[in-house]
């Protein structure tokens, strides 16, 4: 992937299974974000190829919800390619956080209840893989727990994810696999367990002193 004459993303491979939560993690710049919009064909790639199989859904970095609308308004924008599948009850039961913000604004929302609408908002197109970009980004540790709890939940039904988080420890510890972009390489990979034990990985990611 290029933008004019730099390069943003170089040789990167990266793979995930039908049921399987991955994890990308990486600095700010490293291509986190570039990967996301070529994966999700908001980019065409200058070299290489993209294989998808089933529905795919975004929940982007900064949310991005339609702040006039209410929450049930933003959920049904999620489903809006499949007219007749535009209920949006499924959602609740999965999210019930939700159910007393159904009518309210969402540009009124505190920022971890706008990321718990943008999930909801994902995954009204019932997609086969997830692709969460920086769930964490400006949020209460205890918003995190949460929302990492429902992931968890959908992932234990079946559902794959692709997380891209600057938080790596969060993320290696939810996925069970994992990739390190550097510069718009691919440095390591790997289970997350063999990652977050590699000393060089600790000590640029972790916080942890070499």
């Amino acid at each position: 992937m290029r933008y004019g004459a730099a390069t943003a993303l170089d040789g990167v491979s990266v793979s995930v299974r039908a049921g399987e939560m991955v994890a990308l993690i990486g600095a700010n710049g490293a291509g986190k974000t570039t990967l996301v919009n070529t994966v999700c064909g908001i980019l065409r790639p200058a070299a290489g190829e993209l294989r998808t199989s089933g529905r795919l859904a975004l929940v982007p970095e900064g949310r991005h919800l339609f702040g006039p609308l209410t929450v049930d308004d933003n959920l049904r924008l999620g489903a809006w390619r499949d007219r007749k599948n535009r209920d949006t009850g499924h959602i609740y039961q999965l999210l019930p956080e939700l159910v007393p913000l159904r009518k309210q604004v969402a540009g009124r929302l505190s920022g971890g209840q706008q990321q718990m609408v943008a999930l909801g908002r994902a995954l009204m197109g019932r997609p086969d893989v997830l692709v969460i970009d920086e769930m964490s980004l400006g949020l209460a540790p205890r918003v995190v727990e949460n929302l990492a709890g429902h992931l968890r939940q959908r992932h234990a039904e079946g559902l794959a994810v692709l997380l891209i988080e600057q938080n790596a420890r969060l993320a290696l510890d939810l996925c069970s696999r994992a990739y390190v972009l550097e510069a718009g390489r691919v440095v390591a990979e790997g289970p997350s367990a063999e990652l977050a034990g590699s000393t060089e990985v600790a000590t640029a990611y972790l916080g942890l002193e070499s």
